[in-house]
């Protein structure tokens, strides 16, 4: 059944690339209205209920509804955002936003993050609309803008302002699905329970001025945040070892020792420092440590004027049962001697947020996962980043990172093209995902 949907899916997603709604941060950027009305457009038709929602002009949601014919059964949610992440055109081989198809390869900004889920999901909730599926439990489709900007305008404001027209049981988004190799044959298919959080903090450092002539014994603002810049990076938080992380860990199925190593505590540094690859052993550190990233600097006002203050923006992703105190005493900890000299700042203080495993769609997920790849069995992941879900699962909905790649993606392959040059995602993979969605829909909803 999906598989003459692999067309649409493709059109869809060059569609949804050309459109070029790129979000650079800045509340009025991104211009989401522009892909809510190509997706409005696509999926009208009788029996759906379409609304859409501006929190600030061009900041659109779209959400489409099937009403459920039993007020007890559960309402699923396929949730998917219209926005991607700035690109350097000097990077690409290929014009970024041109969408195109080669090689059975869709190319373009947003083809993984994520709007190939957005495309394939519209594609799904249109496709049972127009063949009259009446759903048990209510379906909605939400199209949702500035996921790349932290949701501001977005699903938090959906759900702060317009909860009804969103509230489910069951959440599907970004970002999973990565079907990993095992020794006896199998696959292990990724899906992402929890999602670490974003304790963002702005380090504001003083100094003195002075003119820029007389340098010696200067109390350069510039000089304190380059040692602290330097403290951070050589910080080295306990590491968090949990269930998720050694389903991870033992889902590699690296050599006996590695792996012993990898789940000690005391070791785990080490044994990562040790990783052949630099990829895996970056993506492995992240789901096991509190990470701290000094991302951006601004100081200075002229050449010739020593600085008296210099902010340093640290990106600080935090362990399932981090608080932000905890974080902000990791830094004064990091910091030092030099704590005086420094004012943290919060930017962003969202902790980490979880799902449980033992439920329908959980049960749903991995029969359709066999159904793909026979004897595949679910992994659950910790994503390292934050996606929408974490406002969800905050109103008590059970929400999961999900989606199907084909066998030819590694999770090597995602992690580089994630956010990076050159991104693209295979028909095979939107074949699989459409059929994804409809699976879990007939046997949770029909």
């Amino acid at each position: 059944m999906a598989t003459d949907l692999t067309g649409a899916s493709t059109e869809l997603l060059q569609a949804l690339i050309r459109a070029e709604c790129v979000n650079d941060g800045t509340p009025d950027s991104g211009g989401e209205a522009r892909n809510v009305d190509l997706l409005h457009a696509y999926l009208e038709g009788p029996g759906v209920e379409l609304s859409t929602y501006e929190s600030r002009p061009g900041r659109t949601s779209l959400v489409a509804r099937l009403e459920g014919s039993d007020p007890a059964a559960p309402t699923v949610c396929l949730m998917g955002h219209t926005d991607v992440v700035p690109v350097n055109r000097d990077g690409w081989s290929r014009d970024p936003f041109g969408g195109e198809l080669i090689n059975g390869e869709v190319w373009g900004r947003g083809a993984l993050d994520m709007l190939y889920q957005t495309a394939t999901q519209a594609v799904a909730f249109r496709h049972l609309t127009q063949r009259g599926f009446r759903p048990k439990g209510t379906l909605i489709y939400f199209a949702v803008p500035d996921e790349e900007a932290g949701g501001t305008w977005g699903a938090k404001w959906m759900v702060d302002h317009h909860w009804d027209a969103i509230a489910c049981d069951y959440l599907l988004t970004e970002l999973a699905g990565v079907a990993m190799p095992s020794t006896d044959g199998t696959r292990k298919i990724t899906v992402t329970v929890a999602e670490k959080g974003i304790a963002w903090r702005r380090l504001r450092v003083s100094g003195s001025p002075g003119h820029g002539s007389m340098p010696f014994g200067a109390d350069n603002a510039i000089i304190t945040a380059a040692e602290i810049v330097r403290r951070l990076s050589a910080h080295r938080p306990q590491a968090g070892l949990d269930d998720v992380w050694r389903a991870t860990v033992e889902a590699y199925e690296f050599e006996p020792e590695l792996t012993r190593r990898l789940l000690d505590p005391t070791e785990v540094y080490a044994a990562l420092q040790a990783l052949p690859d630099q990829g895996t052993a970056t993506m492995l550190h992240a789901c096991s440590h509190t990470t701290f990233s000094p991302n951006v600097v601004h100081g200075g006002v002229k050449s010739n004027v020593i600085p008296d203050v210099v902010e340093l923006d640290v990106d600080i992703r935090t362990l399932p049962g981090v608080t932000g105190d905890e974080v902000d005493a990791a830094l004064h900890d990091a910091i030092g001697d030099l704590a005086d000299r420094v004012h943290i700042g919060r930017l962003i203080d969202d902790q980490s947020t979880a799902s449980p495993l033992d439920n329908p769609m959980w049960h749903a997920l991995a029969a359709r996962a066999r159904a793909a790849y026979p004897g595949a069995s679910l992994l659950p992941q910790l994503e390292i980043g934050a996606t929408d879900a974490r406002f969800f699962r905050r109103r008590g909905t059970v929400a999961y990172g999900t989606g199907l790649f084909s066998a030819d993606v590694t999770y090597e392959d995602m992690i580089s093209r994630f956010h990076g040059n050159d991104e693209r995602i295979d028909v095979e993979s939107l074949r699989l995902t459409t059929d994804l969605w409809l699976g879990v829909v007939h046997d949770l909803l029909g």
